[in-house]
């Protein structure tokens, strides 16, 4: 019994799900309730290289995931375009919504970091090549701290 119980401890301290949302207008109602930021990420899930590296390396990342856990509503975005990857007509209704607000000129990968309104506070096109985890947490602290004060 008290493997089990020193498993689940163990597991809840180091295991951290950055969850992503795919209804934006709730995301931003969350992030208001929660005085968090939105980051969204326009994706191409299946078919963009930079996306799915994007995804790999910061994203899925544990500092990454345990970071957003405290200060993020994650919204994906996604344009997958294999036929067994497509979202249902909501999805993609709702998506193309976004983009023709926040991504009209089509890029991939495009992240925005949003206050709780949609206010664009900061935006990243494509995988920077100076891009890291660290650097990434960083931008998004500093911000996050400014709008505190």
């Amino acid at each position: 019994m008290k493997f089990f119980v020193f498993i689940a401890l163990f597991s809840a301290l180091f295991s951290f799900s950055a969850e992503w949302k795919l209804d934006f207008e709730k995301a931003k109602t969350e992030a208001a309730q929660s005085h968090k930021f939105v980051l969204l990420n326009f994706s191409g899930s299946d078919w963009c290289i930079p996306c799915i590296k994007l995804k790999k390396d910061i994203f899925e990342s544990e500092d990454f995931t345990r970071f957003a856990s405290e200060k993020l509503i994650l919204v994906r975005a996604d344009f997958p375009r294999l036929k067994k990857n497509q979202l249902d007509l909501w999805q993609i209704s709702h998506n193309e919504a976004l983009a023709e607000k926040y991504n009209q000129q089509g890029k991939f990968p495009l992240t925005l970091l949003l206050d709780s309104n949609g206010k664009i506070l900061k935006e990243w096109e494509g995988y920077p090549s100076n891009l890291s985890v660290k650097t990434f947490i960083h931008d998004i602290n500093t911000i996050f701290e400014a709008k505190s004060k």
